[in-house]
């Protein structure tokens, strides 16, 4: 009887010891399991990329956030391994603020935002005087602004540094009003000013197709606002997290995020170098 106790524990212990192996190489038995944090709108994409990885023995573990705070510091922390789900000028100040050791890995998408109008086929055509309502939020505004002198309505100094207020306007050759609201409200004003700057996410949600209904759109060329992947430091360079750049980066990726967002993002593969890093 003795004998058979202690079979019985080696047993149960041998079991215990192949199930913590198991874990390890994750559930399906994966060489390699990955956390990446994203917010909701992420979701669609990172499947895809997540069925892409299995079929290379990476794991992809997806772990949801509902705010842009703590993807960061739980990547800081080792409780995930990547994030996606901001634009480099976000990552570049929230790092330096909160003195972060992480590093951009790939980049992804561009998220455009644009201007929007129901009276005007063109930004060209806005008349003199004009209201145009925009972001009041500073780094949106920031973002507003650019894009506004991008469509020669205004001028900006050449050392303007994304952080918008009104007051870094430096040439207003039609005398335009700028009306600052709550980024969600900018879609809701548009039938009281000639034109409104709506934040991609937000234009979504009101029913527009950024692409189609804008008279006026970010493209690649908008370096500060491309998404990224990002990682700790040390780690920025580890084999399977370029894999799964080379995953994402490759064209069946590009057309699936097209094709699920309607357009609505714009696929930005660039090197690293383009964005400062």
């Amino acid at each position: 009887m003795r004998k058979l106790i202690v079979l019985l524990g080696l047993v149960i212990a041998a079991g215990t010891l192949f199930a913590g192996c198991s874990k390890e190489s994750g559930a399906s038995g994966s060489d390699e399991v990955v956390k990446v944090g994203l917010n909701g709108s992420g979701v669609p994409i990172w499947e895809k990329v997540k069925e892409k990885a299995a079929e290379e023995g990476i794991e992809i573990e997806l772990v949801e956030f509902s705010d842009y705070v703590r993807p960061n510091m739980a990547l800081a922390d080792g409780d995930i391994d990547l994030n996606a789900f901001q634009t480099v000028s976000y990552f570049d100040s929230f790092i330096e603020e909160r003195n972060l050791d992480l590093e951009p890995i790939a980049t992804t998408i561009i998220a455009p935002m644009g201007v929007y109008s129901e009276e005007y086929e063109d930004v060209k055509n806005i008349p003199e005087g004009s209201s145009i309502a925009l972001p009041k939020e500073a780094t949106n505004m920031g973002r507003a602004l650019l894009l506004l002198e991008k469509a020669e309505l205004i001028g900006l100094p050449e050392d303007f540094d994304g952080n918008g207020s009104l007051d870094k306007i430096t040439d207003n050759p039609k005398n335009l009003q700028f009306e600052p609201v709550a980024a969600a409200q900018t879609p809701r004003v548009l039938t009281d000013v000639a034109a409104s700057v709506i934040n991609n996410g937000v234009a979504v949600e009101a029913g527009f197709v950024p692409v189609d209904d804008a008279i006026f759109i970010e493209d690649e060329t908008a370096e500060p606002y491309i998404n990224i992947i990002a990682a700790q430091a040390e780690e920025a360079d580890k084999e399977v997290y370029q894999k799964i750049v080379d995953i994402y980066q490759q064209e069946d990726v590009a057309e699936h995020i097209r094709e699920v967002f309607d357009d609505s993002l714009i696929p930005t593969f660039v090197p690293l170098e383009k964005i400062g890093w």
